[in-house]
């Protein structure tokens, strides 16, 4: 075998290693709020040219079309799919889901992304020990804005619009405290 064909598998091997790499990651998060699953896509390496189209072969005979050869194989991008999920319904109010195109915006840590700024779909939402709404992750981001519950209230609402209301004791309307 050649140190060409050698090259040529290892290319084909390399590839299909970032593949598995990445359906072992789509399957490890199948159970992560909000996860959307990649895809890898692949591309040809440049062919070699061993014999240019219309030359002769060793036995005189006319090559129209050449002939080349692969030299293997890449990935060319990992592809992020977005198609929508399946809503699972909870008993938690503040469990919301996203029908079409959009994402919840929550504050990240400054060496996370440009000013601070994330975007996600998970909905898992709690009300941290500062009152504020925030993403139910084990980093707790906040939405950005930020959406305070004051202390007294008796009941969360959050409308098709994404607006966040509350009622308190006293008051008979709900007041509105932002919007997600």
């Amino acid at each position: 075998m050649s140190i060409m064909a050698m090259h040529t598998s290892a290319t084909g091997l390399e590839a299909l290693s970032t593949k598995l790499d990445v359906i072992a990651n789509n399957l490890a998060n199948v159970n992560t709020v909000g996860f959307k699953r990649s895809r890898v896509n692949f591309e040809d390496l440049f062919y070699q040219i061993r014999r240019q189209p219309g030359v002769e072969n060793s036995l005189g005979d006319i090559t129209p079309a050449g002939v080349e050869v692969g030299t293997g194989v890449r990935v060319s991008s990992t592809q992020l799919m977005f198609q929508q999920g399946s809503f699972e319904p909870t008993n938690n109010p503040l469990d919301l889901a996203i029908d079409g195109n959009g994402f919840f915006r929550v504050q990240i840590y400054q060496d996370m992304g440009p000013n601070g700024v994330g975007y996600t779909r998970a909905g898992n939402f709690f009300i941290n020990a500062n009152n504020e709404l925030v993403l139910g992750n084990s980093n707790g981001f906040k939405l950005d804005p930020p959406i305070t519950i004051p202390d007294d209230a008796t009941s969360i609402t959050i409308g098709s619009d994404g607006k966040v209301a509350v009622t308190t004791p006293g008051d008979a309307a709900a007041q509105e405290v932002g919007q997600i």
